[in-house]
């Protein structure tokens, strides 16, 4: 879901989306469901419910516990709802961009509940201005919305599928009416979603820890290309769209799921632990101590300590107070961020080799503020191993790193010269994730970001 700007030139945004069916407290699952996806976003969150008869809606600015008051989830009844929660890198953060978006028009009440970026949402948004469209938000999900109301066919399933013909890009998408609850994946798969059951009620989500949460059974992942329909006769599916190549978000392995999920056929916390290991083997050290980053070098570190047969020491504590700077708005709350939200335990460090594991560099501002700590603490010496290949080129499809400038590793050339060690890109990852998925899909990836192929 894209933040747009009259310039078109708007920041991206990463989210996460739940939705139940026929629960009688599907109010209170969908916020404990959200909360379970907190990762993905902090910056709003909002739930819409439907007693079969309307659609009631609250919506906030911030974190899903603060949001949320018993009072406001108390007043959402009804047995069908949708939750979503957002991130932005800068600007639009106001109340007017929160999902799920709710509307009415001629075929009913309507509520959406968008992960992803459309890429073609300048061309579409022109369009539909163009023909008297009067947009509300700035967000390209509302460019959904308005190709939904103006659609002709004579169903709603039928105008769905029109619409999605249309639009282009990474989406899984929820959508709450009257009766019905609609699961949505673009063709490519971009970003994960999946299908899961508690008692009688289905469940939809981001990802499966979500489904933990609640205690639902996972059942399927929504398949790329996939339309489905939950209703009094239970799930149904369509495939409508062109089948084409997968292309599932490296990203959500290395960083951005959660690693107690299952996403795109396999565990992340096991491929997290493989790209460590392969890591060591590519690039070997003789340290002391394997020390990740937490949280997100963790388990890169546990698989690097193991193949390298180096002690594992968690020598950096972590302030679980202060957000994930990789989701905060501007540069100037990163840099603060770092600087409380880390600190390493000198007794540990002092006078030892130290590897130190990080999952990924980005903009390289919490890098370079995490190696001086270090040094301030004594360490010796510092090697850095880094379990994703350099980031060298913009996501165009919902993750936060909009250009090249802002990436360190196309500023920087000759890292692995600088004491900085990546496995060796494309090969290295796909193969250290491949070895750990329930089935090999690594060629089924997208890997923009590492390889620059558009």
């Amino acid at each position: 879901m894209r933040s747009w700007r009259k310039s078109y030139g708007g920041p991206k945004e990463a989210c996460g989306v739940f939705g139940i069916y026929g629960h009688p407290q599907a109010a209170e699952l969908t916020y404990l469901g959200l909360y379970a996806l907190q990762h993905r976003g902090q910056e709003s969150a909002g739930i819409v419910v439907s007693d079969r008869r309307k659609l009631q809606a609250y919506r906030g600015m911030g974190l899903v516990a603060d949001v949320f008051t018993p009072e406001a989830i108390g007043g959402l009844s009804g047995d069908i709802a949708i939750g979503h929660i957002r991130y932005s890198t800068m600007g639009a953060s106001t109340i007017k961009n929160a999902q799920p978006f709710q509307v009415e028009y001629s075929r009913g009440e309507l509520a959406i509940g968008h992960n992803g970026n459309l890429v073609n949402a300048r061309s579409l948004r022109d369009e539909l201005e163009a023909s008297g469209s009067i947009f509300q938000s700035t967000m390209d999900t509302e460019i959904i919305i308005h190709l939904l109301a103006k659609s002709t066919q004579p169903t709603f399933e039928e105008a769905l599928v029109s619409t999605l013909k249309k639009i282009k890009g990474a989406y899984s998408l929820t959508l709450l009416r009257e009766n019905q609850l609609i699961a949505v994946r673009d063709p490519h798969g971009w970003r994960p979603l999946c299908l899961g059951k508690l008692d009688d009620s289905f469940v939809v989500a981001s990802e499966t820890c979500a489904l933990d949460l609640i205690q639902a059974e996972y059942i399927r992942d929504v398949e790329p290309g996939e339309v489905l329909f939950i209703d009094k006769d239970g799930p149904h599916s369509l495939k409508p769209l062109p089948q084409t190549s997968h292309a599932f978000c490296i990203f959500e392995y290395i960083y951005f799921a959660r690693p107690d999920s299952n996403i795109f056929g396999g565990n992340v916390y096991a491929a997290r632990k493989a790209l460590g290991a392969r890591l060591a083997e590519e690039y070997p050290v003789d340290a002391d101590l394997v020390v990740p980053v937490p949280d997100s070098g963790n388990f890169a570190a546990l698989g690097f300590a193991k193949s390298s047969s180096i002690p594992f020491e968690p020598a950096i504590i972590r302030n679980h107070y202060i957000g994930r700077t990789f989701i905060q708005p501007s540069q100037a709350v990163r840099d603060l961020g770092v600087k409380v939200k880390l600190n390493p335990v000198r007794e540990l460090i002092k006078g030892k080799r130290i590897a130190i594991i990080e999952d990924s560099i980005v903009r390289g501002t919490t890098s370079k503020a995490r190696l001086r700590a270090l040094r301030e603490a004594g360490a010796s010496e510092l090697h850095m191993r880094v379990s994703c290949p350099p980031l060298i080129s913009p996501c165009y499809y919902g993750i936060d790193f909009p250009t090249k400038e802002e990436l360190i590793a196309t500023r920087l050339h000759g890292l692995l010269h600088r004491g900085i060690s990546h496995p060796a890109g494309r090969v290295g990852i796909q193969r250290g994730i491949g070895e750990n998925a329930v089935n090999d899909r690594r060629r089924e990836t997208c890997d923009i970001r590492v390889t620059n192929d558009e």
